[in-house]
């Protein structure tokens, strides 16, 4: 493969998260059992949604696409970050370290789009149930998952420019466990201002875009919620939505710490336990809380275990 014309230096080195070694093995043995999960666990959640047929609502079409990104978001880090910790040789090549960087910001600002879509969706249907068929067609829907994509795409595009545009001269040490924009960007030997601004700005509006339209929803969803006078009746409506919003505080408190700085602020202990929560754990969490806490879920794997025994009896 040949060098790029603005370095010095043929790769990367990743430096992981410690050098102890007993410490490693034991993160070694807890990411592959979180990363096992995470794999079982959206996988499974993508083939309930998609065989039961009472699960094919606009609600589960995008928590079925919040399983596909999140499943592929924790396979660009976690495979890479797990080899790491038996091996001594942390290379990674300028290929393979931009790969990453790009499908984990495409991922993730996709993921971003897509819980905006879903905040949207619990709007529609708590705010404006009799409206709710015609608001959430499969057409908008598509749009609406569509569109998550290609703010993601765009994102990682501007990223991917700017990024190309740096020399790298003598240092090829990154103070982390995977390719992300800030630790790449300080081992830069040229002037880093215009890009850090440019990923810094677009980074800053797809969060600040999707976090505004998260709260206007649930602002509205709660206001609505107060206003039904039964006591059943409100735990029903916020019930709907406790899921998402429990998914949506630990997506966005971590993202939020970690990107919304300058690069110049990038805190190695704190930004990479930031880090291992947004990357690798958050992906295996959001499968277990719309699971353990949705009745229709439960009961969706039920009914498909019934049916899957059945079967074997009729054999």
């Amino acid at each position: 493969m040949h060098r790029w014309n603005n370095t010095n230096v043929p790769y990367f080195i990743l430096m992981g998260l410690t050098d102890a070694e007993d410490i490693r093995l034991l993160l070694f043995v807890l990411f592959l059992m979180i990363y096992l999960v995470t794999v079982l666990g959206n996988a499974g959640m993508i083939m309930v949604i998609r065989l039961d047929a009472q699960l094919h609502t606009p609600m589960y079409f995008f928590l079925s696409h919040l399983s596909f990104i999140d499943l592929s978001y924790s396979s660009v880090i976690t495979p890479k970050t797990i080899g790491n910790l038996l091996t001594s040789n942390k290379k990674i090549s300028y290929a393979s370290c931009f790969t990453q960087m790009y499908f984990f910001i495409l991922l993730g600002a996709a993921e971003c789009f897509l819980l905006s879509s879903m905040a949207y969706d619990r709007y529609v249907a708590i705010c404006n149930p009799l409206h709710y068929p015609v608001v959430m067609s499969t057409r908008r829907c598509c749009s609406l998952v569509l569109g998550s994509y290609l703010v993601g795409f765009t994102n990682s595009l501007v990223n991917e420019i700017c990024m190309r545009r740096l020399h790298f001269c003598d240092s090829n040490v990154i103070h982390h466990f995977f390719c992300d924009t800030s630790p790449v960007i300080t081992l830069s030997c040229t002037e880093t201002q215009g890009t850090e601004f440019m990923i810094f700005f677009f980074a800053g509006s797809t969060l600040m875009l999707s976090l505004i339209t998260i709260s206007v929803s649930y602002v509205s969803i709660l206001s609505t919620i107060l206003k039904i006078n039964s006591a059943s009746g409100k735990r029903k409506a916020f019930s709907t939505c406790a899921s998402h919003l429990m998914a949506v505080t630990i997506f966005y408190s971590t993202m939020i710490f970690t990107y919304l700085k300058p690069s110049k602020s990038y805190s190695l202990g704190k930004d990479q336990v930031a880090s291992v929560f947004y990357t690798i754990v958050t992906p295996m969490l959001n499968p277990l809380i719309y699971s353990l806490r949705n009745k229709e879920v439960k009961n969706a794997v039920l009914r498909l275990l019934q049916k899957r025994e059945g079967s074997r009896h009729l054999k």
